[in-house]
Formats: C-alpha cells, structure tokens, sequence
C-alpha cells in the first residue's frame, strides 16, 4: 500500500515565504491550482514508482503533483531562487526527488535519467519548441522516453496535432506525428497562471509509434524544412533545392504543384524513404 503523501503547506504560502516571482525572461508562469496540477499529473497514466523528468520546475507546484502520483522525479531547474523551495520539497519525500541545477537545453537527459523515463512539464515558453523538437529528432527509435506530456501556448499545441491542408499544419505536425501518436490531452486557461500569461495554453500528450521502415530522420527534416520554409510554393519550387526530391515526387506520382501543407504526414514519409 502506498505512503500517504505528506501534508505540505499552500503553494502560494511557500512562493511568498521564499520571495519567488515568475520571471519574464526565463519564461515562467507559475500554477497553483492543486486540483489542476493532479488532473496534468494523471495524464500519462499510473506513474506510481516510474522514473519522471520535469524541466523548469520553478517553485515545484506540478513536481508535487507528479510526487503525489507516486512518481521518482528528477527535476532540472535554472533558476537558482526556486532551489531552495524546491529543496523544502526533496526532504518532504525524501528519496523520491532529485533537483538538478542546470540548462536542460544542453545536458543529456538519457543519461541523466539512466533507465526508460516519462516526460512531465509545464515547459518554459522561450525552451519549449526546441527541447520537443530534440525529443523527437532523435535517429535510435524506440527513445528512451516512454511519453511526453507537454505544456504548451495553445497555438503551439495545436500545430502538434493539427492535420494536413489546415492553417496549423506544418513541420512541428510532421515531426510529432511520423513515428508518434500525439493528441490534445487539456487546454488550460490563462486564468489559471499567475501572472496570467497573454495567450491560452493546452497540453499535448505524445507516445511514441512504430518507427517506418527505410527512412532517415535527417532526410524527413530535411525535406518538411524545405517544404514548409517556403509553403505558399508549388512544391517543385519549395523543393528544388532538394537532391532528387523532385524525382521522388514524379516517382510517387504527387503533382510537384500541390503545396506543403496538402501533403499526409505518410506521404512525406514515402519522399523521405525514397530520397534514403
């Protein structure tokens, strides 16, 4: 039977008592919301005993949460006025949080965590595109990361998920969905953050997939770059710049005149297989 989880005393108490205010330049919103924090923490499944990173944890109101869920969290945090809250919460579970002071965006988090590892934040707007970006690039596949559970502003989050021939569609799409089943797990309104933030945010959930045969995660960013770089071209002039792209299309049998965003993620896949 599981430990009750300790009495801790209000998240807004501990951020007064430690003089702590979101900072603009780090990105940082804070939540405060108890109930709130439980529902994101409930969203990657029972997470009792699993091994959790958090990124920006701040003053540890979803690092409670994720604590509360039975989760070992490994939190990384560059601000160094959060440390000391956050380290008032390590010796309330003793054992079960370890607060890294550092840069997420330069250290190995494989490594870090050392054994297959859900990924939980509320991820600091100025970091969050390209530590999502980094999650997915990588060429092993299975990751070692069992899922994502993300934080993002909303019009982020959808062009996660968005499908082909939308406004949103793009190469943040291709990347999540290619090997990955993404979806909008909760939108969270800007109320809810202190201070409010000016836009709404959402979470995005992402698990990975089977990877396709015969294709490089080179080549498939390669392309989608090209391709969304300029995507109100034809595609015979977006990718002409491409090796062999335009003869893989002919190939394919996809007219070079369509744009980026009417192409499928699979038919993406199927240039990126061809181009390999």
């Amino acid at each position: 039977m599981a430990e009750p989880a300790p009495s801790l005393p209000p998240l807004r108490e501990v951020v007064a008592r430690h003089g702590l205010s979101a900072s603009k330049a780090l990105g940082q919103n804070f939540l405060f919301d108890e109930q709130l924090l439980d529902r994101i923490a409930a969203i990657p499944g029972d997470l009792a005993g699993k091994a959790v990173l958090e990124i920006g944890p701040g003053p540890g109101g979803l690092t409670r949460a994720l604590l509360r869920a039975g989760a070992r969290v490994t939190a990384i945090e560059m601000d160094k006025r959060c440390l000391p809250a956050l380290a008032e919460l390590e010796a309330s579970f003793p054992g079960r949080l370890r607060v890294i002071e550092g840069d997420a965006m330069t250290l190995d988090h494989d490594a870090l965590m050392g054994e297959p590892y859900a990924v939980v934040a509320n991820l600091p707007y100025n970091v969050g595109t390209a530590l999502f970006v980094r999650w997915l690039g990588g060429e092993p596949w299975p990751p070692f990361w069992t899922s994502l559970t993300l934080m993002f502003q909303q019009e982020v989050a959808q062009r996660v998920v968005a499908a082909p021939d939308t406004g949103a569609y793009g190469r943040l799409a291709v990347l999540a969905q290619w090997r990955s089943a993404a979806a909008l797990a909760m939108k969270v309104h800007r109320s809810a953050f202190t201070p409010p933030p000016k836009v709404m945010s959402a979470i995005v959930h992402v698990e990975p997939a089977a990877m396709p045969a015969g294709v490089s995660v080179r080549i498939l960013e390669r392309v989608t770059e090209a391709a969304f770089g300029q995507r109100r071209k034809m595609l015979r002039q977006s990718l002409k710049g491409v090796p062999g792209a335009l003869d893989a299309l002919d190939m394919l049998g996809i007219d070079p005149q369509r744009r980026a965003e009417t192409l499928s993620v699979a038919e993406f896949v199927a240039v990126a297989r061809l181009l390999n």
